[in-house]
């Protein structure tokens, strides 16, 4: 009788270690403490402001304490980062069509007369990058009726806009400059730049497998201004 005892208490603590542990797992492995641990990382501190299309493994943050800006995908296994000035405008797509926009030195749109969306809501971000130049965040594909905790169209569309309302408050603030360096004792004549120097590449968060994008279809800032 005390071994039968025994074995039903160490079933029982065995039951309850496996749930804990599963219960962190799920906790831990959630995609959007993923998406925010990913630009948490390369944003060198959390983001101030995040959107996430959720279900998709995609999402963006800003840090306006480092003037960094991120995008995310893949749960946040890949980044691109930019600068904050970098954004040059953020649209709302729905169906297709582009309801509501913002952009650097206009006037933000606003947003049209929208009673539901059938096929998609989507917020773009645009960035002065001729290589990876947008961000496509589909907030709300027919397919997420499915989901656990499923959104509607007209929430998506309400997170979308309000996503607009911030991108023109960010489009507004001033440009970061770099802090202003103390003289030194004496001046050193510095040797002149080396001609031709080629900008920094993007940094992109490390990943064992291949970039998502197509570097071949991407391309070639050189040749598309010639």
């Amino acid at each position: 009788m005390n071994e039968f005892v025994r074995l039903l208490l160490l079933l029982a603590l065995a039951g309850t270690v496996v749930t804990f542990l599963g219960s962190a797992a799920i906790w831990f492995m959630d995609e959007e403490r993923r998406l925010r641990r990913g630009l948490r990382r390369v944003l060198k501190g959390p983001p101030e402001a995040a959107v996430f299309a959720r279900g998709r493994g995609r999402g963006a943050g800003f840090n306006f304490a480092t003037g960094q800006a991120a995008v995310a995908w893949d749960a946040g296994a890949w980044c691109l980062v930019y600068r904050v000035d970098e954004l040059m405008g953020a649209e709302l797509i729905v169906d297709g069509q582009v309801a509501g926009r913002a952009y650097r030195g206009e006037t933000r749109r606003a947003l049209d007369q929208v009673r539901g969306a059938t096929e998609q809501v989507t917020l773009r971000l645009i960035f002065d990058d001729p290589r990876h130049p947008d961000f496509d965040l589909d907030l709300w594909l027919p397919g997420d009726d499915a989901r656990r905790l499923p959104i509607t169209p007209a929430k998506a569309i309400q997170e979308a806009n309000r996503w607009l309302a911030r991108a023109e408050a960010i489009l507004r603030r001033p440009a970061a400059h770099a802090p202003r360096s103390e003289p030194a004792a004496a001046a050193v004549a510095a040797p002149p730049p080396a001609p031709h120097a080629e900008p920094p590449p993007r940094e992109t968060a490390l990943a064992d497998d291949p970039p998502p994008w197509d570097e071949d279809d991407v391309p070639d800032p050189d040749e598309a201004y010639t």
